[in-house]
């Protein structure tokens, strides 16, 4: 059946127009900047020091000082803002500035140790320093006059430098009646004096450009003070095209050509969650969505489209609708594939300022288990190993991120099921993520998942999993032009259903999973050519967790009589890639891959297909005759029967192994 075409183009449609006119109203309203250093009266500089920025609607902004003071808050609406510092028992008078639209307005805060916090000092000293916050501004623009007439009258070519400024400033400071005499030569500055800048105030509206300050270092958002885009399942932008202060667009464009060396006649590969069309150009994924920001509310909506759209749904049985043709057990009506099929991510929260941050969402979430992203942009290899095919790739349900420090995320789950738009049975599922980063080249990440039934026509077996993964960068060397990033992962798995005559070990019965995946990975000439070398194995007794083969257009409520998933049936597979980047830029990736996989059974489509004389019947859990009908039976014996004889039932090609070569380009802005 041919679905319309209006909601698949409703999806694409209505992000881009938002897109649009948040541009447009970006355009209307620019944004500033205020920067500046926190340092003593004498002008020497204090790092790490907390700034806090606070905005006419009682919204406060704060970031650290780097090393050499240095600090920097993009993004602000024009308005009046509050500016002060602190470190120990060092404080700052409160700044109030004007910021004006696309200004970058400087605010250099002095810090001393006083008895008092900065909100108790005495009327009659605050009046003493407004005044000499007042003098210092008057000095500052008149340094600025006199600026303007040495360039224009002596030396015309010769910029400004910051060792002029702070000459005339110590002068001035001295003796604010004194003004030097220039000679009709003007000598080059020594700029190896020190700059001595004086502190603005609100009437200091346009500064004179100064040299920017390098970036400090955030030490207050989680994970933010080392660069991670070299992570497996990271993307690797370093930079955002558009970003406003209510929304963050994000676009992905993901197409391949694949070459299966079995070449099925029909041209449909199994048992893969990346490949699935021979020989011909496919879009994988076309996401557009982002992210949505404001007074610490926060959500997040990715559409999907292409094959990912059809794909992923299809490997979640808790949507079948009831007992019937084509669905076994089902929970129910509605249909929640078609509602969600063109929804990658969607959900919405609140972000509490507790600690480093605590976020609580409830929506559609992409799986962290498994380590590689869903998105391929975001991994060293195309096709992942089984560990990763073979989880989850997304949650629906309440999600708590609470981060006690900048380098540790604490993240619970309750959830409707290991990746099931409904839930099964009895049970929401309740599993969890620690993440840990201490140090830029190196990430622990565990997922843990249990009590949730999660087996459609198996109310009373349950399932835990745990699945970890480290990721070491052993050598960097950023400038190079050569070899210049070198790093590896290693992710384990294991898993098991129990109940219900279900056992983890041993027995006619068992189910259980045991499976791992190591890569390593070498980038050169400054990351814009990379090569990715792994593989992994996977152990899946009573094949739980291994993807169904699209026979006959098989899905996972219905099963499949060519490949049975019940307890006691056994899985054992491995494989191996070979993967190529060239990414001129960090918002595109071309890549190349050759890979190998194979089975102790036969699971993978050979040269004669997996599709019926005729195409699919409608009835894929059952036997289909060579005459293309359904045998109506998933009894080999019966279907020998109904169709007529032991010859006249139709089998696909199934191979123990398969080799791949694919090519792609993905585009992430």
């Amino acid at each position: 059946m041919i679905r319309p075409l209006i909601r698949p183009l409703v999806s694409i449609a209505i992000p881009l127009w938002m897109a649009f006119n948040l541009v447009s109203a970006q355009a209307e309203s620019p944004l500033g900047t205020l920067h500046g250093v926190t340092a003593k009266a004498d002008g020497t500089p204090i790092a790490s020091a907390q700034v806090i920025i606070r905005g006419d609607d009682n919204t406060d902004r704060t970031v650290i000082s780097g090393f050499d003071g240095a600090f920097s808050v993009p993004n602000l609406k024009p308005g009046r803002y509050e500016v002060k510092a602190s470190r120990g028992e060092l404080h700052s008078l409160p700044a109030t500035v004007d910021l004006a639209p696309r200004q970058d307005l400087k605010v250099d805060l002095a810090l001393a140790a006083t008895a008092e916090t900065p909100g108790d000092i005495s009327p009659a000293v605050a009046k003493k320093l407004e005044a000499m916050e007042a003098m210092e501004a008057r000095m500052a623009a008149r340094i600025e006059q006199l600026e303007a007439q040495l360039q224009s009258k002596f030396a015309p070519e010769q910029p400004s430098t910051p060792a002029l400024r702070g000459d005339l400033v110590a002068t001035l400071t001295k003796d604010p009646s004194a003004i030097p005499i220039v000679p009709a030569t003007l000598a080059k500055p020594d700029m190896s004096k020190a700059v001595a800048s004086a502190s603005p105030s609100a009437q200091d509206a346009q500064p004179a450009p100064a040299p920017a300050a390098p970036p400090a270092v955030d030490n207050q958002t989680p994970f933010a003070y080392a660069d991670f885009t070299w992570l497996n399942g990271t993307p690797r932008n370093k930079d955002v095209v558009l970003d406003t202060p209510f929304f963050t667009p994000e676009i992905r464009f993901d197409t391949n050509f694949i070459n299966d060396f079995n070449q099925p006649i029909d041209h449909t590969m199994g048992g893969s969650t990346e490949e699935f069309r021979n020989g011909e150009f496919q879009i994988e994924d076309i996401g557009i969505g982002g992210d949505f920001h404001w007074q610490n509310v926060r959500g997040r909506i990715m559409f999907m489209d292409g094959l990912f759209a059809v794909t992923t749904p299809r490997n979640d049985a808790s949507s079948a609708t009831g007992n019937g043709p084509g669905n076994t057990g089902g929970v129910g009506q509605w249909d929640l594939q078609n509602a969600y099929k063109y929804v990658s991510e969607a959900y919405g929260g609140y972000h509490f300022n507790v600690q480093h941050g605590l976020n609580v969402d409830a929506g559609i979430f992409v799986s962290y288990i498994g380590l590689f992203s869903y998105y391929n942009f975001d991994n060293w290899v195309y096709q992942p190993s089984y560990v990763s095919s073979n989880t989850p790739w997304f949650f629906n349900g309440l999600r708590i991120q609470w981060f006690p420090t900048n380098k540790l995320k604490i993240e619970p789950w309750v959830i409707n099921g290991w990746q099931s738009y409904a839930k099964y049975n009895g049970h929401l599922g309740l599993g969890g993520q620690l993440l840990w980063e201490p140090k830029e080249w190196f990430k622990f990440v565990g997922n843990q998942y249990g009590f949730g039934e999660d087996n459609l026509g198996l109310p009373h077996t349950q399932r835990v999993h745990t699945d970890d993964s480290i990721e070491v960068r052993y050598y960097n060397k950023p400038e190079s032009s050569g070899i210049d990033k070198m790093a590896f992962s290693l992710t384990g798995d294991a898993g098991c259903q129990y109940g219900g005559g279900i056992t983890c070990h041993g027995g006619p019965n068992k189910s259980s999973f045991l499976g791992w995946m190591l890569y390593d990975r070498v980038w050169w000439d400054k990351d814009r050519f990379a090569v990715t070398v792994g593989g992994g194995q996977m152990n899946n007794a009573g094949r739980y967790l291994t993807l169904l083969p699209p026979i006959d257009g098989a899905w996972a409520a219905v099963g499949s009589a060519y490949f049975p998933e019940e307890p006691g049936s056994t899985a054992k597979m491995y494989d191996g890639t070979l993967t190529f980047h060239y990414m001129p830029r960090q918002y595109i990736t071309w890549w190349a891959e050759l890979g190998y996989r194979h089975s102790n059974v036969p699971y993978f489509s050979g040269r004669g297909g997996i599709t019926p004389p005729g195409g699919n019947n409608g009835l894929p859990q059952y036997f289909t005759c060579l005459n293309g009908t359904s045998a109506g039976t998933a009894s080999l014996a019966g279907a020998q029967a109904a169709c007529g004889g032991a010859n006249d039932v139709w089998f696909p090609d199934l191979r123990e192994s398969t080799s791949s070569l694919g090519f792609g380009v993905m585009v992430k802005f």
